[in-house]
């Protein structure tokens, strides 16, 4: 029987970790090997990532999956979040800490671009939601400010493709990373010039585009020295892990809808070319590359972040766990008040909660008061805004949406799956959490030939891990908040 080992590298806003996946008998099985934080880093009012330090995470990673569990892997592949990236010089060295999306001088990006390309000019030719932190107003902000590492740069690299660029010495960008940017043609590997020339940069910045399951190179010899390993090969992965995520739906057909949950909240579906159009501009919706040919149509919600701020706001007088909260939240009066979790207010406050208690006044309705409340608030607020956005993916497709697959993180919070179920009146299907380093690992063993197909791969994710069905209750109740809803929702 042939087994096969695969090291994924999933990378989030606010952690890390190094998963082994082992594959043999058709089935998969995932060990944790390492895990640490990732935060960004604060320096004169500007947030940056620490690159040297999650480069230092990964090998300790490899390391330890050698020595500690006696396994050198097949390959290794990288994953992160989108639209940040870092510059290399003329020498070949990383110019600076790359910026971090929720860093504010992007704040007023997007009016001041708009008056070089109109805003519906810009979304019909790219077909990527409109964020203020996408890589072009990113770009854009740069070139403006004279940034010194943007006089510097020499190359740009997104964040999993610097990273992997680290261990193996090869510059190259990833479709599903670089389609985060909005310097893509839509759907094709190929830069959009007119953007570039636009934002005042030049297009030789950017690396030769390559699909997910393109090998990159083999691991340099001085980490392999580091790290105990052998001449392997670092793979370019759906490298967007939101891309990796959406391999590991266990489903089939195409009538289901996703919510790949954790920091963020991306709820789509998967479509065989883009959908681009003036009403989908008044959505909002993003085009993001998949694999296999494949387009991620979605919208990015504000997610756990929610959560995760407020939490860091109480840690100071108590550290709850995450089970604690949901507890809070289940003893506490339901909808209360409720929040849009995309109001421009929660991209990154200093105080969470007192943002939201200032939505909330904003908005003429009474506040939350303890900590339950505030939870609860969260969590049925996000579970409206999936409503909301389930009602905009059916007003341009055909077909209809039958069930919701939430993966990543969000499926283990039963109670925020049984209130998306209530919200959207459609049995939600839970799982598997770990997703991401899920699909990492089996385009990992695509590019090896141990699995041939994203068919194949989803069945051996259905064959490998459990999920847990939810079915929609006390629909008639939120149907009626769904009604003051609206009125407060962007």
């Amino acid at each position: 029987m042939n087994t096969s080992n695969f090291l994924a590298f999933d990378l989030g806003a606010s952690s890390g970790r190094a998963m082994l996946g082992t594959i043999s008998d058709h089935r998969l099985k995932l060990t944790e090997i390492h895990r640490f934080e990732n935060r960004m880093v604060e320096i004169d009012n500007h947030f940056y990532w620490n690159i040297f330090s999650i480069f230092d995470e990964l090998k300790t990673g490899l390391k330890k999956c050698i020595r500690d569990f006696g396994v050198q892997p097949d390959s290794i592949a990288i994953d992160t979040w989108g639209v940040d990236f870092a510059f290399i010089d003329k020498e070949g060295m990383i110019a600076s800490l790359p910026y971090a999306y929720r860093d504010h001088r992007t704040d007023h990006a997007m009016e001041d671009f708009y008056k070089i390309i109109p805003k519906e000019e810009l979304y019909l030719m790219t077909g990527i939601q409109l964020m203020q932190f996408n890589s072009l107003f990113q770009l854009f902000v740069n070139h403006q400010s004279k940034a010194p590492q943007y006089q510097i740069g020499k190359d740009l690299l997104f964040m999993p493709d610097a990273l992997s660029y680290l261990f193996c010495g090869v510059k190259k960008n990833e479709f599903s990373i670089a389609s985060t940017s909005q310097l893509l043609q839509p759907g094709k590997l190929a830069w959009e010039k007119r953007l570039f020339k636009a934002i005042g940069a030049d297009p030789s910045l950017m690396q030769e585009i390559v699909l997910p399951g393109t090998m990159l190179g083999k691991i340099k010899t001085e980490v392999q020295k580091e790290t105990g390993s052998l001449d392997i090969p670092v793979i370019a992965v759906a490298s967007h892990d939101t891309a990796s995520a959406i391999v590991s739906v266990p489903a089939t057909g195409k009538n289901w809808a996703y919510i790949s949950s954790g920091t963020w909240s991306l709820m789509g579906i998967e479509t065989d070319k883009p959908l681009i159009s003036k009403e989908i501009l008044d959505l909002n919706f993003t085009n993001e590359g998949g694999v296999e040919g494949t387009t991620r149509f979605l919208k990015n919600i504000m997610g756990m972040w929610l959560l995760q701020e407020c939490r860091k706001s109480w840690s100071h007088k108590v550290n709850y766990s995450w089970s604690e909260m949901v507890d809070l939240s289940t003893h506490s009066q339901p909808f209360k008040c409720l929040i849009d979790p995309d109001d421009p207010s929660f991209l990154n406050p200093t105080d969470m909660p007192l943002a939201i208690s200032d939505f909330c006044h904003k908005t003429g309705q009474v506040h939350p008061e303890t900590h339950g409340e505030f939870i609860r608030c969260i969590f049925e607020s996000l579970a409206m805004k999936y409503r909301l956005t389930l009602e905009s993916i059916l007003s341009v497709i055909s077909h209809p949406i039958e069930v919701i697959h939430v993966i990543g993180g969000g499926a283990n919070n039963e109670l925020l799956c049984q209130y998306t179920a209530n919200a959207l009146g459609l049995p939600v299907q839970a799982g598997p959490t770990e997703a991401t380093a899920i699909g990492n690992i089996l385009i990992q063993a695509k590019a090896m030939k141990a699995v041939e197909s994203l068919d194949e791969i989803r069945q051996m994710v259905g064959r490998s891990f459990d999920t847990k069905t939810f079915l929609p209750q006390d629909t008639e109740i939120w149907k009626e908040q769904l009604i003051r809803f609206r009125e407060i929702a962007i």
